[in-house]
């Protein structure tokens, strides 16, 4: 059982992120399906690519980001556990869950490719981003001192 307000809202702020999570994972396969946005960026920075070339390269990146998402889930499950459970490793693993989320968004953001561009349209690399802002917040309240206490 969790024992503080702050704990609770940390849970509040991880199973956020955890549906952020899913949301950036499950974009890529969705853009697949409608806008090809991903397709589109590999062919402009590749145009010599063939059609074969640049699916290949999508579902490359399909599946990197996929395995990405699913250990981001697995992560949040896992840490939203510790905290729940009340061990006091929680903080520490929480902290180090976010400048790994952290590292992992900046990646998929700012890496360029040999085409000159980011290897991810930017779309789907701030989607990307979007649980770090999660799990920044869960780690603020984390960090909080129990006898300290915000309106509300």
């Amino acid at each position: 059982m969790t024992k503080t307000r702050h704990e609770r809202r940390a849970i509040g702020a991880m199973r956020t992120g955890l549906g952020l999570t899913v949301a950036a994972t499950a974009l890529p396969h969705i853009d697949r399906a409608t806008t090809h946005l991903l397709a589109d960026h590999i062919r402009a920075g590749y145009p010599a690519y063939t059609q074969t070339l640049v699916d290949s390269a999508v579902t490359t990146y399909l599946v990197l980001l996929t395995v990405i998402g699913a250990l981001g889930v697995i992560a949040w499950l896992w840490t939203a556990w510790a905290v729940k459970a009340g061990k006091r490793w929680a903080r520490s693993a929480a902290t180090v869950m976010f400048v790994l989320c952290a590292g992992v968004g900046l990646t998929g953001l700012l890496t360029m490719d040999t085409s000159g561009e980011t290897g991810l349209p930017p779309a789907l690399g701030w989607a990307g981003m979007a649980p770090c802002l999660a799990a920044l917040l869960a780690v603020t309240f984390l960090r909080r001192r129990p006898g300290v206490s915000g309106r509300g």
